[in-house]
């Protein structure tokens, strides 16, 4: 197998968001688009919202669940699998699909997310709010951190047990080659909204220093694996909210080669990194506005409804994350009308679907008093029922938006969704973010 050969994985662009989405862009072009991902394991209708099996399993479900709800692909996480069972072991079962016993399409991203910001005690999640954070807490000198950059990648201690590894662009390469994913990111450098302005753009640079990298090694190892099916590498995009850097990082890994393998280029991009959440459409405009139309474009972390519309008018495909099913455990569940707490006592005798309507497993079969019981009871049942809800919820939002991008009906189901979920006032801000 060449490193061109690519028959196995390739994008189609099947119709654009003529109106209501980011046009005021320097190309004056419309960004959002409705599409179709071809990949060895199925195909992926665009926009689609992947949900997140970060340990090969999307915690509480069965793989079967998953596509039984939606699921077009699901998105591992490489940080966790090379530390519990490693990734050799995925390579010995067949690839992370097989592994996991999922009959589709699957990604996983870099590590870069979880080395960081496990590494600097984040937890799990970076905050998209800066002034909730103060710079001590981000850049603190004297804090003991379980993540040290250099330029040649990333040393760091496992969360696990402590031991020490070191990921570089070559060690995340070879770690999802092993994993086996149809769809893997380079490994980058993330930041935070509270780093300064001259470290962004080091950081920035340096990241494009491990794509370059990461393309080298993934033609090296794609040549060396002739036995699997080809892996495709998206670039990741960093620049945090900074609109030269922004669209600098999408200009260069958007036609980036690899030094040694000048014919390598990416298969795809994420939008990654820390973003400001009121600018979230506006930013993410930035970087598809000088991306390749033919290409597809991941938005990383993001699954709320009001970031979802903008994110997809502004030229985003697919998305993940983990907040459906980790609110879904704490007992938070989605509605049309809003978020709804399952411990709340007013479901305590609640004899109907905690969500009237919903075509979920959870909801055409149980009723909301019984999802209190289980909560309030601790059973674990009450994960599993909720997951499955928060999972449907969100994947099938994701579904109507690409259908009404086709019949013409985005505003109205836009302006529907938002004021039904946040509010009038809220909706129409999100709607003006957009114009």
């Amino acid at each position: 197998m060449s490193i061109n050969d690519r028959s196995n994985f390739g994008f189609q662009v099947n119709s654009v968001l003529t109106s209501d989405g980011f046009t005021g862009t320097h190309s004056g072009k419309p960004l959002g688009r409705t599409g179709t991902i071809t990949t060895p394991h199925g195909t992926i209708n665009t926009p689609a919202f992947i949900p997140v099996g970060t340990k090969a399993v999307v915690k509480g479900l069965l793989p079967e669940t998953v596509r039984e709800l939606g699921g077009q692909a699901v998105l591992a996480n490489a940080y966790h699998l090379f530390l519990q069972p490693g990734s050799k072991t995925l390579d010995r079962a067949g690839g992370l699909a097989k592994f996991m016993h999922w009959n589709g399409p699957t990604f996983t991203d870099s590590g870069g997310f979880q080395v960081m910001s496990l590494g600097v005690g984040h937890k799990k999640t970076l905050s998209m709010e800066a002034a909730k954070h103060n710079a001590a807490e981000v850049i603190a000198k004297d804090k003991d951190r379980l993540a040290k950059v250099d330029e040649d990648g990333v040393t760091f201690k496992s969360f696990i047990n402590g031991d020490t590894h070191r990921f570089t662009p070559e060690v995340s390469m070879r770690v999802q080659h092993e994993i086996g994913a149809d769809i893997m990111f380079a490994f980058d450098e993330l930041t935070t909204l509270m780093n300064s302005r001259e470290y962004q753009e080091a950081s920035v640079q340096r990241t494009s220093r491990w794509a370059k990298r990461c393309l080298d090694e993934h033609a090296r190892l794609t040549r060396e694996r002739t036995d699997r099916p080809y892996q495709a590498l998206f670039g990741v995009i960093q620049g945090a909210q900074y609109e030269d850097l922004r669209r600098m990082a999408a200009k260069d890994l958007g036609t980036m080669t690899g030094a040694e393998h000048t014919s390598q280029t990416f298969d795809g991009f994420g939008l990654g990194g820390a973003i400001e959440k009121p600018r979230l459409g506006e930013i993410v405009s930035w970087m598809t506005d000088e991306l390749p139309e033919d290409k597809p474009r991941h938005l990383l972390g993001i699954s709320e409804p009001d970031d979802l519309f903008l994110g997809i008018a502004a030229g985003a495909d697919t998305f993940d994350c983990v907040a459906p099913s980790r609110q879904a455990r704490g007992g938070t569940m989605y509605s049309r009308d809003g978020r709804v707490n399952a411990k709340n006592s007013i479901h305590k005798t609640r004899f109907e679907p905690l969500e009237i309507g919903c075509d979920c497993y959870t909801c055409e079969n149980y009723d909301a008093a019984y999802l209190h019981h289980l909560f309030k009871s601790r059973e674990m049942g009450a994960a599993t029922l909720a997951t499955i809800h928060n999972e449907r919820f969100i994947v099938r939002l994701v579904d109507e938006i690409r259908a009404s991008m086709t019949d013409g009906t985005f505003a109205e189901l836009r302006e529907e969704t938002l004021h039904r979920y946040y509010g009038k006032e809220y909706a129409q801000e999100v709607i003006a973010r957009a114009s």
